[in-house]
């Protein structure tokens, strides 16, 4: 699917309307006249193709959003501040670097090729800077090396560069992607070994939001393909293998983008963006499409299997439409689940009519919903209206109860999403910021210099802080654009002193473009 795109599609309606104009023409007389005024229909259109191309605004090709085009590395970073000793590590996020774009209307942000940005911290020090794309066989093709790397080896099924998020998961480091694409293992400098398939128990499709439950030691994942009727839950143990999987029915091949899970309950999100066959074979770079008819409703599973009530193996509950895009977190209440999630109001179109935009009606906020399965109904409330996205949770209280989460506003984001041509934001959207919520208490801002745009901020707990006591003690660490320098700094704040001068910025060598997600990978 992620070869079949608008480019290869204009690629071949071209060649069939130049044999057809050519067909049965000679080399001279009226044939000639006419293939000589073909030419100059041709050569007209050109122009008139290029000109567009050049006029239009295309933000996530443009601003922060501008792909890099070197695979950079660089050693003792300079650091303004003093990088916690206790911070020994990899910090890694990923996004799509297109590589090689020919065709800016024929691209879409979500299919750029996956890149690896990682800062390497120890001892205090910042030993290095890497960006890496990772190495499916459309990048290995194009950086004309051979597949994986070293040793050539089979391409798999629906291969991709996993574009949306870096996770480690039992001393590997995994670039996921969801919808079909299987995991890319990297290794600690950022090289591509190869797919990963969970010692060969993975079957189809994977998903680019897992949830880790430190507490069972489990790995739990939501997949989607568009050829299936269903979504698959599946459940990773402690040995690495897939033990478990769940086929829950879903009509319109929805896009499942995350999910939630509570100690007791797995939650599915089922939105009316549908995928569309039509558009598929238009070759639509993101076949999917608002569709009214599909309605929107939040799917409750127990865990451990089973029905919940003899029907099946979720429980569904109506909501008011929304396009959902990630989870903060989620929890169990008594006869309540609640699930802390971003989203934008209907409608929202995912392809963004057309490669540049717009997609949103407004802005993403954070919500609360409160999942009341005695009387079998949804509270959704706004939690935070300002416009924010990538929510993170301390990650050793994923599925349980927690009171802080973290997100970022992003203007050049917002006015991407908003507008056809990245211009102005709305006038609650001016600023770059990261966001600490107390949800006991209020909401602490870390204010960013216009032009300094944030990318997700993770949480790093320090070492030797009690989790159950401190659920916030420990670092936010993020890339963020330094506008007088022209690249990136990795920003570190203590998230006790949310808005308090950062403890510390190490300074890259490069931009880091805004991307996706990631994670911090400690040392053993």
């Amino acid at each position: 699917m992620a070869e079949h795109t608008r480019r290869t599609v204009l690629r071949g309606t071209a060649g069939l309307a130049a044999a057809g104009a050519l067909t049965g023409l000679g080399t001279g007389g009226p044939a000639a006249a006419l293939c000589a005024e073909q030419r100059e229909v041709t050569r007209q259109r050109e122009m008139t193709e290029q000109q567009e191309v050049t006029e239009r605004h295309y933000p996530f090709l443009e601003g922060a959003f501008t792909p890099v085009t070197e695979e950079l590395t660089a050693f003792d970073l300079p650091v303004t501040g003093r990088i916690p000793r206790e911070l020994n590590g990899r910090f890694l996020r990923n996004g799509p670097n297109v590589l090689g774009l020919e065709d800016p209307r024929a691209h879409h942000w979500m299919l750029g090729d996956g890149m690896v940005h990682g800062v390497r911290l120890r001892d205090g020090k910042a030993e290095w800077y890497r960006n890496r794309w990772v190495r499916a066989s459309q990048v290995t093709k194009k950086l004309g090396e051979p597949y994986p790397g070293p040793v050539p080896g089979p391409v798999p099924p629906d291969d991709f560069p996993c574009n949306t998020h870096v996770i480690p998961y039992r001393g590997r480091i995994l670039a996921l992607q969801e919808s079909g694409p299987l995991p890319y293992e990297l290794d600690g400098e950022l090289r591509t070994v190869g797919t990963y398939d969970f010692k060969g128990t993975l079957e189809g499709a994977f998903t680019a939001h897992t949830k880790f439950d430190a507490h069972a030691g489990e790995l739990h994942a939501l997949a989607y393909y568009p050829a299936w009727d269903h979504v698959r839950h599946m459940v990773v143990d402690p040995s690495g293998r897939v033990t478990r999987t769940t086929r829950i029915p879903m009509p319109d091949a929805p896009m499942v983008h995350d999910f939630a899970l509570t100690e007791k309950h797995v939650v599915v999100i089922d939105i009316p963006v549908t995928f569309d066959p039509g558009a598929f074979e238009r070759g639509a770079p993101v076949p999917y499409v608002w569709n009214r008819a599909h309605p929107a409703r939040v799917g409750v599973m127990p865990r451990a299997g089973g029905t919940p009530s003899g029907g099946g193996p979720v429980r569904w509950f109506g909501i008011d439409p929304v396009f959902y895009s990630h989870t903060l977190n989620a929890y169990d209440e008594g006869d309540h689940v609640v699930v802390d999630v971003t989203t934008y109001p209907a409608p929202f179109d995912v392809a963004g009519r057309g490669s540049d935009g717009p997609y949103a009606t407004d802005t993403a906020k954070l919500e609360r919903w409160t999942v009341d399965l005695r009387h079998g109904r949804v509270r959704q409330r706004v939690l935070d209206d300002r416009p924010q996205e990538f929510p993170r949770v301390n990650e050793s209280f994923v599925s349980r109860r927690h009171r802080y989460g973290y997100t970022a506003v992003v203007a050049e984001m917002t006015a991407a999403y908003l507008t056809p041509d990245g211009g102005t934001p709305p006038d609650n959207a001016f600023s770059n910021a990261l966001v600490k919520h107390d949800l006991s208490r209020g909401t602490l801002v870390h204010r960013l210099p216009r032009g300094a745009a944030a990318g997700e901020a993770v949480f790093v707990p320090r070492d030797g802080a009690d989790r159950r006591a401190a659920e916030d003690d420990g670092y936010a660490i993020a890339y963020v654009h330094n506008p007088d320098r022209g690249a990136a700094d990795l920003l570190i704040l203590a998230a006790q002193d949310f808005t308090g001068e950062p403890v510390a910025r190490a300074h890259l060598p490069g931009r880091v473009p805004l991307g996706f997600h990631g994670s911090w990978i400690a040392d053993a």
